[in-house]
């Protein structure tokens, strides 16, 4: 088949347009491990409010919920909003509350940053919040030492707006590479002195978290803030929000973060393997629906063993007595191992299951 000159210049033109965000879920849409339940950040641990961004806080000196919501600009249906529920009215030198999304190096490998060919890149987000002024964000790297603090002005209360800000690609600093985490992307919600720095411009400190003047919103007991449509692309221009399909989007979150659920107690087949004992089963193998950054160590239950079950051969099942355990994993399937108090047969064909419909497993890539 031949080509006219105009048909080959709309491939090409969809060739460029294609795949440019390099944010995943950044409508929000995708939400496996809550299901638009909120979450509370109030540690210095990782909470995944929706897929793909995680956010943290700092002891009992302030919290806040993170929960995906419906309100959001017209063209989305999702937004991720924050809450805040504890006010630190006065943040330490050292302290930091933060949304933010790691990219992974393979997937930001060809901006060259760190080099003479380093490229522009343009963020653009849709943002709403009870409380104005000028709020902070950075662009780093993965050890917050090379960074780009930058401010964002909302003008209106509870008024979504629309921005953008251009980067001009560094030509230094330790930018990773393959599946390691290659640029963080981070919205502040409050930041102290030593964490801070100026707006505008590339710079090496020691940790890069906030800006200089930033609004914190973390000293609003009860402020809101939601974000969605946020997008990081090549060039100095803001385009549309790339609007992947729902498949599409899910299958890029899935390659860091798999939940497989319970359709309902006692129908969801989780695995397939064999009795080892009269109350063991091992090397039930689930396939992951798309190859994972790496090899998950570890398993996610509900924690609740009578959530589970042995189904035999025969027909006949038992409920689990402790919650099933990792066993091993590659980046395309894992092994779960199953424990009932008895009523297997060595040897015998079983499967796990669900026996109630909170169950699910899950396992985690994320960076």
């Amino acid at each position: 088949m031949s080509l006219t000159r105009a048909s080959a210049a709309v491939i090409k033109t969809e060739e460029i347009v294609n795949n440019r965000n390099r944010i995943i879920n950044g409508d929000m849409r995708i939400d496996q491990r809550n299901a638009g339940a909120a979450v509370t950040v109030n540690a210095t641990t990782a909470f995944f409010p929706v897929d793909r961004f995680w956010a943290t806080g700092h002891g009992a000196d302030g919290a806040y919920t993170l929960q995906q919501d419906s309100s959001a600009p017209a063209g989305f249906t999702k937004s991720l909003k924050a809450t805040i529920t504890t006010a630190d009215a006065t943040i330490d030198s050292a302290q930091r509350y933060y949304l933010t999304q790691i990219i992974e190096a393979n997937n930001v490998d060809d901006l060259d940053w760190g080099t003479a060919n380093a490229k522009t890149v343009t963020l653009s987000f849709w943002v709403r919040s009870s409380v104005t002024g000028n709020f902070g964000g950075v662009v780093t790297n993965d050890g917050f030492n090379y960074g780009y603090p930058f401010l964002y002005t909302i003008s209106s209360a509870n008024t979504w707006e629309y921005k953008t800000v251009t980067i001009v690609g560094p030509t230094t600093g330790t930018w990773a590479t393959g599946t390691s985490a290659g640029i963080r992307l981070l919205f502040s919600f409050g930041t102290g002195s030593g964490r801070s720095f100026a707006a505008g411009a590339w710079t090496s400190q020691t940790t890069i978290q906030g800006v200089t003047g930033q609004t914190q919103l973390i000293s609003t007991l009860n402020a809101t803030w939601y974000i969605t449509g946020v997008q990081l692309e090549v060039g100095s221009v803001a385009t549309p929000f790339e609007r992947r399909p729902y498949g599409t989007e899910l299958s890029l979150c899935q390659r860091y973060y798999y939940k497989l659920k319970a359709v309902d107690s006692g129908t969801n087949i989780f695995g397939t393997g064999r009795a080892e004992t009269t109350t063991s089963a091992s090397g039930m193998t689930i396939v992951f629906k798309t190859s994972m950054r790496i090899a998950p160590a570890a398993l996610e239950t509900t924690g609740t063993a009578s959530d589970y079950a042995v189904r035999f051969a025969s027909g006949g099942s038992q409920v689990c007595n402790s919650v099933p355990t990792w066993s091993d994993t590659t980046t395309e399937i894992g092994v779960v191992s199953w424990s009932v108090a008895s009523g297997l047969t060595a040897g015998q064909a079983v499967n796990g299951r669900a026996a109630s419909a909170n169950a699910f497993l899950a396992w985690s890539a994320e960076l």
